[in-house]
């Protein structure tokens, strides 16, 4: 698409880079780019500030004019956006085509690609992979390099330049994403899919349409692509066919490496990974070389402090009860559990199981803090629980009846929006505390 002279409004900017790399990719085509976003300036201000150098013909904030969505050419959605949105309707009954950021990036990507999605661990596992195809594949040539991004928190629009067609590009998905896309839209040549179960049904509306949003990745690959698929994962035993001849097994994992991070969550995601760079022609001793030198992800079961005989972890990114109940299972110490924030519509039935089996004890915390409590049931009344408003104070509670060789672990199940920015900065504000104690 001749993007000149183009309409083109950008429906969420957001503060997480996204929004800020399609404006800047967009305005440096030559199009008309109109910014629409309910945020203030003040909000904004750091994303706007990165723009300031690019011709942006208008910013609309603290809210949206259907003007801009009834006169665009072109409407690029902010993956937070629902899917059933008016405004996201009436640009497309005035003509606008929809698209978005990771849209862009496919349809202009010269590299080949590998899109990793799944409910936990797609993170840990895109960030396995890319570190085994830079150790190098057996076919590899001189230049050829892995770029990893999407959903991770890196957009790569503004490196399209930078990337060849030798290059690999490995591409975190999230739902949202994958929901966003458009029916022609190019799907990786080799897919992940790490694990599936209940989440974000705030916004997809009920478990059927997640799952379809996800299964988007394989169900509409071309006939030369392959797909990784976890059939350890209970969903995913059933996604076998919709790849047909173009699945590919996880490694097995008695041929793994030890690995530098914690728990068996962390192997099933290194078989993967392993399954994945295979199929890139990546070679095994690159593969274990990658996963013995992996040191894990910020905000993943990251260790943050050790004091008076205490290790703290910050595993703020586990937004799932299912990636808080792999954490629990992950560490060797007893541990005292900060869980809480915004609910995202999942079921915190099984998550109460583990954290009475796996846990000293807990204080949850946020809006969904007496969901979790309830989740307790009576399975143990001795259980020591506490429920508080602020994260501050669930710390405060979990040190105060911590012993020497515990551990105290945030891992909240929940999204962060209640009372943070992101799950980074719950993670940092976790590790700010920490460091006070």
């Amino acid at each position: 698409m001749d993007l000149r002279g183009r309409r083109i409004t950008l429906m969420g900017l957001g503060r997480h880079g996204g929004g800020v790399a399609a404006a800047r990719y967009l305005a440096q085509a030559g199009a008309r780019v109109t910014i629409s976003d309910l945020a203030g300036a003040d909000a904004l201000a750091d994303s706007l500030a990165s723009l300031a150098d690019v011709p942006i013909a208008r910013a609309a904030l603290g809210g949206h004019d259907e003007a801009d969505f009834r006169g665009a050419e072109l409407l690029v959605v902010n993956p937070a956006v629902p899917l059933g949105h008016p405004l996201v309707a009436l640009a497309r009954e005035s003509g606008a085509r929809l698209t978005s950021e990771i849209e862009l990036f496919l349809e202009a990507c010269p590299a080949r690609i590998i899109g990793v999605t799944g409910t936990n661990g797609k993170s840990t596992t895109a960030a396995m992979l890319a570190a085994m195809l830079e150790r190098g594949t057996d076919r590899q040539s001189a230049g050829r390099r892995a770029w990893l991004g999407g959903n991770i928190g890196r957009s790569l629009l503004p490196h399209l330049a930078d990337i060849s067609a030798d290059d690999w590009v490995v591409l975190e998905l999230s739902s949202f994403q994958l929901a966003h896309l458009s029916a022609a839209t190019r799907m990786p040549d080799i897919a992940v899919v790490t694990n599936c179960s209940a989440n974000h049904l705030d916004w997809h509306g009920s478990y059927e349409r997640y799952v379809a949003a996800k299964q988007r990745i394989v169900r509409e690959q071309g006939p030369k692509a392959r797909a990784v698929l976890n059939v350890r994962d209970p969903e995913l035993k059933g996604w076998v066919n919709l790849a047909g001849g173009r699945a590919i097994p996880p490694w097995p994992l008695d041929e793994l490496p030890e690995l530098p991070v914690p728990g068996l969550h962390n192997r099933h995601n290194a078989a993967c990974a392993a399954a994945a760079a295979r199929a890139a022609g990546c070679s095994d001793e690159s593969v274990h070389r990658a996963l013995t030198e992996f040191r894990g992800l910020e905000h993943r079961l990251e260790l943050v402090a050790q004091k008076v005989g205490r290790l703290f972890f910050n595993d703020s990114k586990s937004t799932t009860p299912e990636s808080t109940r792999a954490a629990l299972a992950a560490l060797a110490a007893p541990a005292w559990l900060l869980a809480g924030g915004q609910d995202k519509g999942a079921c915190f039935r099984g998550l109460g199981q583990s954290i009475v089996q796996k846990a000293r004890g807990a204080a949850f915390f946020g809006r969904a803090r007496e969901s979790l409590r309830s989740a307790l049931g009576a399975q143990d009344p001795a259980f020591p629980v506490a429920t508080t408003e602020r994260m501050a104070d669930a710390l405060d509670w979990c040190w105060s009846r911590s012993q020497p060789g515990d551990a105290i672990l945030l891992s909240p199940a929940c999204a962060s929006y209640d009372q943070f920015q992101d799950f980074q900065d719950r993670g940092r504000q976790f590790a700010k505390l920490v460091r006070a104690l």
